[in-house]
Parts: structure tokens; C-alpha cells; sequence
């Protein structure tokens, strides 16, 4: 009966989809999720049978969308099947949502690959019970919805005590992600040892967060790498964790590389925080038993809005999502000075109604910006009042609310390529009109 209930609604969903595409009504990520746990709360459970091999998931602050996005185009590489929310729609409506539109009827996957919303694992892990948890970091992000650190760490924690058995892959760099704790199986972690910057790119100064030791001092940093991560340590003894697997990174301008032993890996993507997503993924391919990483990985292409470069009306044009201090300091990091820069920023639920953060974070750098800068979305005017503080020219930024509408400007000023800095729903607002660009 439930196999029935099943197939039916795999059916009615494709079919919703097809619409909702033919209408242009949208990009389908979440709604038909919605739908079906509406009136079928064990889909997803039901749809788990149809995973044979291990599910992964990852969680955590920045970087989950591209690192599930590399964990899943390796495995499909080496000949996998695979069901992911590779959308970056991860809380269960999303996550049904990607099962009901990517299972075939009678047949098994070899692996699913989950982004699971840091609040919603406990309720991702009871039905989906992963095999494989990595977290990848834990900053200050959407203070309304989340709170406090230690608050979201909680949240995350309940989610491994739903799954005892669930092998944990921590970043041993983030002392907050370093301290959670598996039931029965002993967490591998993976760290950075050593960074050479060769970008060329200015250092930016990313918030600071300070942590106490479980004795109470404040942590002390042998190496700081940015935000809270690096080489912490306390006078108590406690300190760091010695990662199983420990990596040199060197920066180039459109790259990097990632040394990881006697193994050089070169990741098709920009930025520090890109470098530490692909090394999450690479620990988590390896402890899952994946032989060939290298090169797949160097046909690895983002999802739209992360790190991704298109063309737009013969201008190169590099999207890059910004939701958070630490995330936004470090993409702002590796901004061109010379390009047209558009930044949206947006309030609406999933970006997180307080933007109290766009102080936090250092726009400070674009100060030195060599062209206008336009500013659009729901809070373009607080954009703009944050770029005025820089000692950014009032007169030289442009306030068009409507994004459609300062694309249009951006694109008549532009004279070679264009950075667009959006918030999350302002991404999907952006994607969508970009067919009509």
C-alpha cells in the first residue's frame, strides 16, 4: 500500500513540476515538498528505502551547497547514482522536494547527498538517518531565527543524538564545530595547516568571535585563519584537535591548490572559504572510500550564485551569495576592485529579517572600489548608508530597489566585468530573471 502511495506521488509530482515550469511560476525547489508532507508525512522515510548505499549529509553555517555540490559530482563520477537537494533548498520541504522530483520508480541510488538547514537535523535525521554527518563551520548567521552560537551548536547536536551511530567529519580549524560529539563512533576531523596566498587579492578583517574553554579562559590562536577558525589552544592544555587529515593550501587568483599529504588537488574555484569546502569534501569522499577525486574535481562546476561566472550581455559576470559576516568578509576578500559591483540584499525569512550583520561585515574594502556601485533589493538603503560609513563617495553609490531594474543600469555603465553580491532570496529572484536578461 505505501509502496503505491509512493509511486503516486512521485507521479502527481513530476507532473506539478512540469507545470510549474511551463508557467514560468518558479524554480520549483520547495513547493511541491510542501505539498506532499502536507498530506504524506513519511515520504520521506518511505523514500529513504530506496537508498542502498550511505547517506550523507552536511550541515553547518557557510559552504554546505558547494561542498554537497563536490561530494555529489565525484560520487556520480565514479558511476554512482545519486539523490541530492543540490538547489541549496535544505529544510524538509526542500529535501523532500529533490527526492520526489529525482526518484525513478523501481529503482535504487546508490547515495543520497543531504544540505540539511542547521535547525532542522534533528528533524532531517529522523528520517533520513545519515550514515555520514560533516559539518563544515558555525558563524553568527541569521540572528532572528538561529540566536546565539552555542544555541545553533545545540540544534546541531540534537541532530547527531538522533542517529547514535552516524560518523561524524568535523573541521578541526572551528572550536565550536571540533566539540561535537558522536555517540558511538569517533569523529574524524580535518584542519588547515598552513596558507600561501598568492591571489594577489587585499586581507580583509573578518569578525571576530571569541570562545571560552570549557575551563572558562578564552582560547588563545597560534594560527588564526579568519573569524574564529585556526590553531587554538588553552593554558588548561586544551586545544585543537590533530586532524586526521591536514592540508597546505596555496591561493592563486582563479584557484587553488590543496596539498593533503603526498596528494595535490586543484580546486576550480575562488577563495579561501572555497578551498576549505573542497577539503571538506575531499575528507568526506576519502572516509567514504572514494579513489578518484583529482580529477573530477577539476570539472566541478557551482551551483548558480556560488562562485559561478556567466556571461551576462558579453560581460563576465561573477555571483557570489553573501548572508553573513564571516561568509560576506571573506567573499568581499576576493572581489575584482575594477569590476561594476550590484549588491542585493534582501530581508525576506530565509535571508534572515535582522541585517544588523551588513555592519559586521567588511565592506570596508570596497572603499577603494574604482567604479559606481549600485545597491538594490529590499534593503538596498541600508546597503547604502553601510557603503557611505566606508568612506565609499555618497554620490558614487546608486540606490534602484528593483532588481530587474539595476541589472538594466548596471549593464549601461558597465564598461568589462560585473560582481553581483546577493542575499539568498535574492539569488533566486536573480536566477529566475535571468532567462530574461
Amino acid at each position: 500500500m505505501q509502496d503505491i502511495k509512493l509511486l503516486t506521488t512521485l507521479g502527481l509530482a513530476k507532473s506539478i513540476y512540469k507545470l510549474i515550469k511551463l508557467t514560468n511560476a518558479g524554480e520549483g525547489t520547495s513547493f511541491i515538498g510542501s505539498l506532499i508532507l502536507k498530506n504524506y508525512p513519511d515520504f520521506l522515510k518511505d523514500a529513504c528505502k530506496y537508498i542502498k548505499g550511505d547517506k550523507i549529509a552536511v550541515t553547518g553555517t557557510n559552504g554546505k551547497t558547494t561542498t554537497c555540490g563536490i561530494i555529489s559530482h565525484i560520487l556520480r563520477a565514479s558511476g554512482r547514482t545519486v539523490i541530492a537537494n543540490s538547489k541549496g533548498a535544505n529544510m524538509l520541504t526542500g529535501i523532500a522536494n529533490a527526492f520526489a522530483l529525482s526518484l525513478e520508480p523501481h529503482k535504487y541510488y546508490d547515495n543520497c547527498v543531504i544540505e540539511s538547514d542547521e535547525a532542522y537535523l534533528a528533524k532531517t535525521a529522523k528520517f533520513i538517518p545519515a550514515d555520514y554527518l560533516l559539518v563544515t563551520n558555525l558563524f553568527r548567521d541569521q540572528l532572528d531565527r538561529y540566536g546565539e552560537l552555542d544555541t545553533t551548536k545545540k540544534k546541531i547536536q540534537e541532530g547527531i543524538d538522533v542517529i547514535p551511530d552516524v560518523q561524524l567529519v568535523l573541521n578541526a580549524d572551528d572550536p565550536l564545530v571540533a566539540s561535537l560529539k558522536g555517540k558511538n563512533k569517533k569523529p574524524v576531523y580535518f584542519g588547515i595547516r598552513n596558507i600561501e596566498d598568492n591571489s594577489g587579492k587585499q586581507t580583509t578583517s573578518s569578525p571576530e568571535e571569541i570562545f571560552n574553554c570549557p575551563c572558562g579562559r578564552a582560547l588563545k590562536y597560534s594560527k588564526k585563519f579568519y573569524a574564529q577558525q585556526g590553531h587554538y589552544y588553552c593554558e588548561c592544555g586544551y586545544k585543537r584537535p590533530q586532524p586526521d587529515f591536514e592540508a597546505d593550501v596555496i591561493l592563486e587568483k582563479n584557484y587553488s591548490i590543496i596539498k593533503l599529504k603526498d596528494e595535490e588537488f586543484k580546486v576550480p574555484l575562488v577563495g579561501f572559504f572555497n578551498a576549505y569546502n573542497a577539503l571538506a569534501a575531499i575528507v568526506l569522499l576519502k572516509v567514504c572510500g572514494i579513489k578518484e577525486i583529482k580529477n573530477p574535481l577539476l570539472e566541478f562546476k557551482t551551483e548558480f550564485g556560488r562562485s559561478e561566472l556567466r556571461d551576462l550581455r558579453g560581460h563576465k559576470a561573477l555571483i557570489q551569495l553573501i548572508k553573513n559576516p564571516a561568509g560576506a568578509s571573506e567573499v568581499i576578500k576576493s572581489v575584482d576592485l575594477e569590476s561594476n559591483l550590484l549588491i542585493i540584499i534582501n530581508d525576506n525569512y530565509a535571508d534572515g529579517r535582522d541585517v544588523s550583520w551588513l555592519w559586521d561585515a567588511d565592506f570596508e574594502r570596497f572603499k577603494d572600489a574604482q567604479k559606481p556601485i549600485t545597491v538594490s533589493g529590499g534593503r538596498a538603503e541600508d546597503m547604502a548608508v553601510r557603503l557611505k560609513y566606508t568612506g565609499f563617495p555618497a554620490e558614487k553609490i546608486n540606490v534602484i530597489p528593483n532588481i530587474k531594474n539595476a541589472i538594466d543600469y548596471v549593464l549601461t555603465i558597465a564598461e568589462n566585468n560585473i560582481t553581483i553580491l546577493p542575499t539568498y532570496t535574492a539569488l533566486l529572484e536573480l536566477n529566475k530573471l535571468w532567462k530574461k536578461l
